[in-house]
């Protein structure tokens, strides 16, 4: 009798667990997980839900941008973007593989070992290498990554980052194949752990300490002051903000011919037919966003909220929910020693570099800000603004052209940027400036990141921008005049 009672509660507590189990099932009861790409939250953060930063980014409403100029602005609220389809599920944190960078290097960390040791597929990591690997004198991070050690000889910038990695074979060598040739590689590239089944967003970037408060970067002048020859007025091209849609992961400036040639997406403003395929015969055949029948094409890598999977499944790593600009400002400039003359039509320029994490910085221009904060700009990181201020990107162009090319070689020596003082180098005659001022209401904390190229993490040093100009002659010589009449136009 006793063992019969014994048997019935068994069978009971059996058949209470699994209406428990049913239950949970249907009504979608569960751990809370982290993310896919959020590194706020996924395994790709040291710190896992813990910002290093104790500044918030909310999608307010403030459409404040830098003084001067038209601003075209956005009037969908932050949650009405390009695409609206996001998904609810969200995989299980796993554990962070993400080691913390030393900007000294002189801060040997024993927990690394993990990644000098256990990722050591091309050397003998072990846990002591970890140790050294982050105690390169002023330069560290050699070593610190087995899967990779070389490679991470970027991070400090110096044609031999590694030469004291000892985590594994790799991390002796000279830098990888970047790091020697690039001696002025930026120090704020971020360690790259591999993809795991477990977690197939670590490695992709961008991580934790890829982002600032705003409040703890130092103000700077961003422009040089104008002399008494300088050209001090201003015209606004109005184009939008891009709420059409019109994105693809083209350059035909860089790579002419391939579709998905940038392996990232970018936001078109501007020319309607502008893609990997455009010549200077179809945009000047086109349709533009633009005031003023201003024909010219203006591109820039898109932002997203990483806190969606939203293009999960895309090859390049480019994670998450796209997220329009909502201001953007596109203001010609004078310059700052003398007038300005027309540029031709079909001038091709190019700001930043979409390498920069892995080249180096001597092509970088990146500028980071927070609206009301527009004098503290961050180069190399991602700004976390106060409440109610939003995210700005600051994209300045070359303006001393050479007078004869529309284009060059590398895109870059037909225009050159003017020196601190704001002069155009012998040679070459000041043309109008571009700059691009784009504000974005993004997620709270370290949630968001540019589209890129796999290999540079999403590190906000690679921000650059596009443009061709396709400008009647009539606007473009009314640009020069008001520029050079000291007029804002």
């Amino acid at each position: 009798m006793r063992r019969s009672r014994r048997m019935a509660a068994a069978v009971s507590a059996l058949a209470v667990a699994a209406t428990g189990l049913v239950s949970a099932a249907v009504i979608g009861v569960g751990p809370a997980v982290a993310a896919p790409c959020d590194p706020a939250q996924s395994g790709q953060s040291p710190q896992g839900r813990q910002s290093q930063q104790p500044g918030r980014n909310q999608q307010g409403r403030d459409q404040q941008a830098p003084q001067g100029g038209s601003v075209a602005v956005d009037p969908q609220s932050p949650d009405d973007q390009d695409n609206p389809t996001t998904f609810s599920r969200r995989r299980q944190p796993t554990r962070s593989t993400s080691p913390t960078p030393s900007p000294t290097g002189n801060q040997g960390n024993p927990d690394n070992g993990d990644n000098s040791g256990d990722n050591g597929d091309n050397g003998s990591g072990n846990n002591d290498g970890a140790d050294n690997g982050n105690n390169n004198g002023d330069n560290g991070n050699g070593g610190n990554n087995g899967d990779n050690g070389g490679n991470n000889g970027n991070d400090p910038g110096n044609g031999n980052g590694n030469d004291n990695g000892t985590g594994n074979d790799n991390g002796n060598g000279n830098g990888g194949d970047d790091g020697g040739d690039n001696g002025d590689a930026d120090p704020s590239q971020s360690p790259s752990p591999s993809p795991t089944a477990d977690d197939p967003c670590a490695g992709l970037g961008p991580f934790v300490q890829d982002f600032v408060d705003i409040r703890q970067v130092q103000p700077r002048r961003l422009d040089a002051g104008i002399g008494r020859g300088g050209s001090r007025g201003t015209f606004a091209a109005q184009c939008g903000t891009n709420r059409d849609g019109h994105n693809n992961p083209d350059n035909f400036i860089v790579a002419p011919g391939v579709s998905n040639g940038a392996h990232h997406l970018h936001d078109y403003v501007g020319n309607l037919s502008t893609d990997a395929f455009s010549t200077d015969e179809s945009l000047a055949a086109a349709g533009t966003t633009c005031r003023l029948n201003d024909q010219s094409t203006y591109f820039w890598p898109v932002i997203r909220d990483r806190r969606s999977e939203a293009n999960a499944d895309d090859p390049d790593g480019n994670v998450g929910q796209v997220l329009r600009a909502r201001s953007v400002q596109l203001q010609f400039r004078g310059n700052a020693n003398s007038r300005v003359v027309a540029m031709p039509r079909f001038l091709r320029i190019i700001t930043g570099d979409a390498k920069a994490a892995t080249n180096g910085t001597a092509n970088a221009r990146s500028a980071w800000t927070c609206t009301g904060f527009q004098n503290r700009i961050a180069t190399d990181k991602y700004p976390l603004c106060p409440r109610g201020s939003q995210v700005v990107r600051i994209l300045d162009f070359p303006s001393c052209w050479d007078g004869q090319n529309t284009d060059s070689a590398n895109h870059r020596t037909h225009i050159v940027f003017p020196d601190q003082n704001g002069a155009c180098p012998q040679g070459t005659r000041a043309v109008p400036a571009l700059r691009m001022t784009l504000t974005y209401a993004v997620p709270q904390g370290p949630s968001f990141a540019l589209d890129a190229f796999p290999e540079q993490k999403h590190n906000p040093v690679t921000d650059h921008a596009d443009f061709v100009n396709v400008m009647p002659d009539r606007l473009m010589q009314n640009v020069v005049n008001c520029i050079n009449q000291g007029r804002r136009c």
